[in-house]
Formats: C-alpha cells, sequence, structure tokens
C-alpha cells in the first residue's frame, strides 16, 4: 500500500528544505532563518488603516507593505518558506496583544482568529493557507483562549485578486466569499471576540466580502487585523 498523498507532501517539503540553503527570509542574509536586523524591524505599534472599500469594523497592520515584512510574507506565499509562519505569527500575536491593551479587542470571552478565505487551488499550490498558517503561529504565544477557526472560503471560480483595481476585486469576489460550515454557537452568540485576520490588504475588497458574509451568519467582528497594508 502507497503512502498518503498528504504523506507524500510532508517528506517533499521535508526534502525540499533539505537541499535550500538557509537564508533570512527578510534580506536574504545566508546562515540564518531571521536576522536580527529584520526582526528589529517588525518591533512596531499596530497602525491604523483605512482602505479604499468600507469595513464598517476598525482595520489595523503590524507593518507597510515593503522591506523586511513584504519579503518574509512572499517568501511563506509564494516560495514555500513555512518556517517564517512562527516569525510572522510571532508579530501578528505582538499586535493582538497592544490591541487589547489598547481596549481595541473588547469582550471577556476568547478570541477567534479567522483566516481570510483564500482559493483552494491556491492553497494547495502553497502546501496550505499562509493566512491560516501565520494565525496558528500568533496561536501558540497567546495562549489557550485564542483559537484558529477557518470559515471562510473563496469560490472555484474567483480569480486571483493580485493586480486587480478596488472595483474589479469587489466584482470578482461579489458572492464567492462563502461559509465552510455554520460558525460556532459561542461566536454566534456573541461570547467571543472575533478578530479577520489576513496577510496583506490592499483595496479591501477581500475583507469587506468576509465581515459581510461573517454578519449575515449573526457574527460580530471586532476588528481585521493584517500583517501588512499596501
Amino acid at each position: 500500500m502507497g503512502w498518503p498523498a498528504s504523506r507524500v507532501r510532508q517528506i517533499a517539503l521535508a526534502v525540499g528544505d533539505l537541499a535550500v540553503p538557509l537564508v533570512c527570509g527578510g534580506c536574504g542574509r545566508p546562515g540564518t532563518q531571521w536576522c536580527p536586523r529584520c526582526a528589529a524591524a517588525l518591533v512596531d505599534a499596530p497602525r491604523a488603516v483605512h482602505p479604499r472599500c468600507e469595513l464598517d469594523v476598525p482595520a489595523w497592520s503590524v507593518g507597510r507593505y515593503d522591506g523586511p515584512l513584504r519579503a518574509a510574507i512572499l517568501a511563506l506565499k509564494e516560495h514555500g518558506r513555512r518556517d517564517l509562519a512562527p516569525i510572522l505569527g510571532d508579530a501578528l500575536a505582538s499586535a493582538l496583544i497592544v490591541l487589547a491593551d489598547w481596549g481595541e479587542l473588547s469582550g471577556s470571552g476568547a478570541l477567534v482568529l479567522v483566516p481570510a478565505p483564500t482559493r483552494a487551488a491556491s492553497a494547495r499550490r502553497r502546501g496550505g493557507d499562509p493566512v491560516t498558517l501565520t494565525a496558528e503561529g500568533a496561536v501558540s504565544r497567546l495562549g489557550d483562549r485564542v483559537h484558529v477557526t477557518a470559515l471562510l472560503r473563496s469560490g472555484h471560480f474567483t480569480r486571483d485578486s493580485a493586480g486587480l483595481s478596488a472595483g474589479a476585486r469587489s466584482s470578482n469576489l461579489a458572492g464567492a466569499v462563502t461559509l465552510t460550515g455554520r460558525p460556532p454557537r459561542a461566536m454566534r452568540e456573541g461570547r467571543t471576540v472575533t478578530v479577520l485576520v489576513d496577510d496583506v490588504l490592499t483595496t479591501g475588497a477581500t475583507a469587506a466580502a468576509s465581515v459581510r458574509v461573517l454578519r449575515r451568519a449573526g457574527v460580530h467582528v471586532a476588528a481585521v487585523v493584517v500583517l501588512a497594508n499596501a
């Protein structure tokens, strides 16, 4: 009997990691996964962002989509650097902690991170969903009162949003963001603090569509928190 496809993919990823020289995911410096200079570039308070598409909820970003942060996001998303997910997850966790201290994530319930939707084909090509991996990295630091709940998906016929205008992104996503299932009762009854997370916020079309879908399902989104804003 042959090995399951998931096990084959895991072995292939492990072999790939051995074959690729270790370089910093932010600047390409050899011999290190993430250098001190790039780590220092991620130490900052989250910033409020205001995308062109109206979100109806506050939006926050770890930083601008440039420099080491941009390089790390692209390395994880497009080049299979899954080892960077815990690093980006730690940056996301730091932002969430600051926002909680500022009173921006009010509520006494557990914190639920809902990854923004991605196309299934893109996730398969990338060996997993980078946003979910990053959110899981954040949870490992934040403790057992924080959970990742993947509730959203993109339709099969949506285009990749890269390069599309705000209007084109909205049209592309119209009716395409859907639920994977009914949200847990605690989320629908407001006994959790729900945060939509994503890697990059550009026009805000994906976030806006996601917030609308969750709201129609009875889930109040407290905030949108992203790694970077473009």
